[in-house]
């Protein structure tokens, strides 16, 4: 049995319609340590699965407390409440955006650039030192049809005239749906922290600019400003089986899964 928190976001709800054997937290927020224990004994699950977060990066820069509690807090309690199960946290690419050089970034070198990342990492750190068994996975901006939350998929179907990505910035970006699909060999992932998702060699405007084609939409693409690279190498994860489609192959597999009329598919990986 698996125990998820956050079952009301963008990740959570996911988990719970696709994974089997699931059950849903109550709301944590603002939860003491006892209180977690409790659900968490009552629970039944033999695992956890913490997608709980503040992961706005204005909002937590704008409230590093209530961020805090959130991405550190709670993720430690979870630990401290887990006694032997086993606890998967959601964690970010976002620790990789401080680096100097360009990537693709393997797990051993972070330099967090937000408040957002900075408590990402301390969470990493704390929840392992509690549970040398869990697992932190490191995951890339998620994309699905979701009404309640912007994310890159919703922003090109969505667009009315123009969309804008750099040439010059490589980053995965994964379908959610991916994500939950390989939740069973996460939880078979030894101790420790892995890059999560899928992985591209394509700048974001390359990869754009290949999804408009394909999808036959009529939107302007321009070519964005610099931004740094959040381009993970996933091979850790992948050598235990956790496998994803390289980034455009999922975009095509997520607009067909949402009934999109592919008018120039050019079969392109």
């Amino acid at each position: 049995m698996i125990l998820v928190t956050g079952t009301t976001g963008f990740v959570g709800s996911k988990l719970m319609k696709i994974c089997k054997d699931v059950v849903a937290a109550p709301s944590l927020r603002n939860a003491s340590l006892d209180h977690i224990k409790r659900i968490v004994s009552e629970s039944g699950a033999d695992t956890i699965v913490n997608t709980a977060a503040i992961s706005d990066i204005g909002e937590c820069q704008k409230n590093p407390e209530s961020s805090y509690i959130a991405n550190v807090q709670l993720p430690v309690f979870l630990a401290k409440a887990c006694e032997g199960r086993k606890l998967i946290c959601f964690s970010s690419d976002q620790v990789y955006g401080g680096l100097e050089d360009n990537g693709p970034y393997t797990e051993e070198n972070v330099n967090p650039a937000n408040i957002y990342a900075k408590y990402k990492l301390e969470m990493e750190q704390r929840v392992l030192d509690i549970c040398p068994d869990a697992v932190m996975l490191r995951a890339e901006w998620m994309y699905d049809y979701y009404v309640k939350k912007s994310n890159y998929y919703m922003n090109i179907v969505n667009a009315k005239d123009a969309v804008a990505f750099s040439s010059r910035q490589y980053r995965g970006i994964t379908y959610v749906k991916e994500v939950a699909e390989n939740m069973e060999n996460v939880i078979s992932l030894p101790g420790g922290i892995y890059n999560f998702g899928s992985e591209t060699t394509k700048s974001m405007y390359e990869i754009t600019s290949q999804f408009i084609e394909e999808l036959g939409l009529e939107i302007r693409l321009e070519d964005a400003p610099a931004r740094h690279n959040l381009w993970m190498d996933c091979s850790k994860a992948k050598r235990y089986g956790v496998i994803f489609s390289d980034v455009s192959k999922a975009l095509m597999k997520c607009a067909k899964d949402n009934g999109f009329e592919i008018k120039n598919n050019s079969g392109k990986g």
